[in-house]
Formats: structure tokens, C-alpha cells, sequence
């Protein structure tokens, strides 16, 4: 019997807890948060689980509260998942993470450091770490090394996002809308020719068509996991694959490109009336937050949904048996009606806290024998088929498209 700690029990965290609460190889849940009543709401609603508050700015503070825990499951911001993986080696845990860290060092540079010292530290105490375990990254990771392993070269790996949902009431973005801005306002990365390229936000725009979408949608380039782990580990485990690129679109892009280009996004103080204020401190006080709570939720379904589409595809291109191949991939994903009447949560927190619920359980079966930091890609095929068809089992499929 597994004793583990969520860390950040925001959207995503509370799946993780609520899928260990029910999985039989667990004995005890600590449900962590700096929100006292976050941690105590999550915490009464499961029978295995205690709430802690905590301030995860230091390393001694997540280990204190995790002595004697078999695995961390971390659920808050990027910023903090150094401190918490040094939490886990501390207290010899297993960890796992939604994304991987980005420090002063660069994007690249910080999975870099990972992949090696990170790595052998994990490696030499015999832990496991898991980063970057929701959809993108995560299931997006695994869906190619699923289609890569059908091959015999690739030439390119491309995954894409369109997020076409829109409600009555104005929700900008169904996550924090600080991390979702922060993203696109950050420099794009994508693997071309071999090499790491950066490029300015919002770049190489281009219309595509995605099955089941009546019109073509453009996308842009976005700053994300995938280019940069796959890159790193393209001749190692991806064959080769020499371009790799991560491609956003939808309302809520088309509303950040705007927010760019009006300079709204910028973090450098502004002189406005003789005060000194961020553009961006300023947008975040006046942004809709998503939302978090039932009855919130509720409000919302019932005041109406304007349009619900997307598209989430992973498309690679190789070499089979001497021919060239395209090889797509679609998941299906629940909702927001659909995922609020099955589990009290938006289609985002769903989708993305159910991919990350499956990566964990996958942890405590202890169906990965390796020791180390490890990004999905590298999974085995075994547990690559345990959380496909564990995400099936929530409605999460993946509809396959082979074309010459």
C-alpha cells in the first residue's frame, strides 16, 4: 500500500487525488495546497485523504510534510517543480510533474539539465520521475512515439491544437489565464533541419484543415514541451526525426496575438498618469479567471454554449517499407456538458486531469522499471498501451489516419 502527496490540488491535482482515492494500491493521500480551504474542500470529498497547507517556495517545506510518501505528484506552476523534486529526492518519493521546468538557462538548456544531472540523481537513489504528464505534454508524447514506432524513418513530427469552444459568458481561457498568456507571449521553439530554431510569438502562421472542421483554421507557431524534448531525443527514440513543430490556434490565440501586438502582454512597467504599472499586472487584474468551482460551472452551461469544436492532432510523416507514409492521430476528448456531467469539472480540467490521473497510476502500479527522469516519449510500449487504454476508459480515444 502507497502513501503519496498532491501537490496543488488547483483543477488538475484534484483528479490526480480523486483517481488515487480510488485505486486499491493506495493507502493514503496528502492533499497540499497554499489554499487551506482548496486543500480541506478536496480532502473532505475523499476517504484516503488528509489536506496540509504549504508554501512550496522552499524545498524543506514540501519535504516535511512528505516524509514517509512513496510518490509526489505535482500539480503546481512550472516555477516550483525544482523545489519539489528536491522534496522527492529528499524523502527518496517518486515524482511526477504536468511540464518541465523553464529557468534562466533557456527552454532547451533547462531539459538538458534534466536529462542528465537531474536524471542521475533520480537514478542514483533508484527513483522515478515522470515530467511533463497531461495531454501536451504527455499523451501528445506518447501518441508519437506510437506512430514513430510504425515507421521505419521519420522525417517530421507535427502536433497540433485548435481550441474552437466559446459560452455565452466571456471565458478566455478554461485555465489560468496567466500561465496561458505567459506562454504565448514567450519565443517559440521548433526542431528544423536538426536544430533547435526560437522564433518571435505567434510566428509561421498557416491555415490547415482538420477532420470534422467545416472551415480551415490558422495556426501559429507556440512555445512548448514537445519540440524541445523530441528534438533532444529524436535519434535516440523518435528515428531521426529532423523537424518537429508545435502549432496553436483558435478565439483565444487570435485574443492573445492582439494582446501582443498592443504591448498588453509585456511585463516591463509603463509610466500611465505618473504610476509605474506592468501591462500585464494590469490585464490579470481584469481578466475572467476560469472557473473553478460547480456552481460556477453549472452557470455557465446553462447560460449556453455558443460553438463547441476543436481539434487535437499529432501527425507524423516517414518511410515505410521503402514508401513514404503520413500516419494522423485525433483524440477525442469529452465536452464541457459531457465532462461536467461525469465528473463535476470543465472539459479542460477533465481532459488534461485525466491523462495526468492515468500517467500517475501507471507510477504507483510500477509498470515503468527505470530509474532516472524520464519524459513519456521514452515509455515502453506496454505502459504507452496501459494509458491509452486506461484514458479510453473516460472517453479519451484516439481515432488513427494512414496515408500514403
Amino acid at each position: 500500500m502507497k502513501k503519496v502527496l498532491v501537490i496543488g490540488v488547483g483543477a488538475q491535482g484534484s483528479t490526480i487525488a480523486k483517481h488515487l482515492n480510488e485505486h486499491a494500491g493506495i493507502s493514503e493521500i496528502i492533499c497540499a495546497d497554499y489554499d487551506r480551504e482548496l486543500a480541506e474542500r478536496l480532502s473532505g470529498s475523499l476517504s484516503k485523504a488528509t489536506a496540509v497547507q504549504v508554501d512550496a517556495r522552499k524545498s524543506e517545506n514540501i519535504a516535511t510534510i512528505a516524509e514517509g510518501c512513496d510518490f509526489i505528484f505535482n500539480g503546481l506552476p512550472l516555477e516550483y517543480n525544482i523545489q519539489v523534486m528536491e522534496a522527492a529526492l529528499a524523502v527518496n518519493a517518486g515524482y511526477m510533474d504536468l511540464s518541465g521546468p523553464m529557468e534562466d538557462i533557456g527552454f532547451v538548456e533547462s531539459y538538458q539539465w534534466l536529462m542528465t544531472e537531474w536524471h542521475e540523481k533520480f537514478k542514483s537513489k533508484g527513483l522515478l520521475a515522470l515530467v511533463g504528464c497531461g495531454i501536451a505534454p504527455g499523451l501528445a508524447n506518447v501518441l508519437v512515439r506510437e506512430s514513430v514506432e510504425k515507421v521505419d524513418s521519420c522525417d517530421f513530427i507535427g502536433i497540433y491544437f485548435y481550441d474552437g469552444f466559446l459560452t455565452k459568458r466571456f471565458i478566455p481561457f478554461w485555465w489560468s489565464p496567466e500561465v496561458a498568456l505567459g506562454d504565448m507571449a514567450y519565443k517559440t521553439f521548433r526542431f528544423e533541419k536538426g536544430e533547435f530554431v526560437t522564433d518571435v510569438p505567434f510566428s509561421r502562421p498557416q491555415m490547415m484543415k482538420f477532420v470534422g472542421i467545416d472551415k480551415e483554421i490558422r495556426m501559429v507557431d507556440h512555445e512548448h514541451d514537445e519540440p524541445v524534448t523530441m528534438g533532444l531525443l529524436s535519434k535516440s527514440v523518435l528515428k531521426g526525426a529532423k523537424d518537429i513543430e508545435f502549432k496553436y490556434g483558435g478565439p483565444q490565440v487570435e485574443l492573445a496575438e492582439s494582446l501582443y501586438k498592443l504591448g498588453l502582454l509585456s511585463k516591463e512597467p509603463v509610466l500611465v498618469k505618473g504610476n509605474l504599472v506592468a501591462p500585464f499586472d494590469l490585464l490579470m487584474r481584469q481578466i475572467p479567471r476560469a472557473p473553478r468551482f460547480e456552481n460556477e460551472i453549472q452557470e455557465i452551461i446553462d447560460e449556453g454554449i455558443i460553438q463547441e469544436e476543436g481539434a487535437f492532432l499529432v501527425r507524423i510523416r516517414g518511410v515505410k517499407n521503402g514508401k513514404p507514409v503520413q500516419i494522423d492521430s485525433y483524440t477525442n476528448f469529452p465536452g464541457l456538458a459531457e465532462a461536467f456531467a461525469k465528473s463535476k469539472m470543465t472539459h479542460e480540467s477533465y481532459s488534461t486531469g485525466q491523462c495526468a490521473a492515468v500517467f500517475s497510476t501507471m507510477m504507483v502500479e510500477g509498470l515503468f522499471k527505470e530509474a532516472g527522469i524520464f519524459v513519456p516519449e521514452q515509455l515502453d510500449a506496454p505502459c504507452r498501451s496501459y494509458v491509452l487504454a486506461e484514458l479510453a476508459k473516460f472517453n479519451i480515444t484516439v481515432d488513427e489516419y494512414v496515408t500514403a
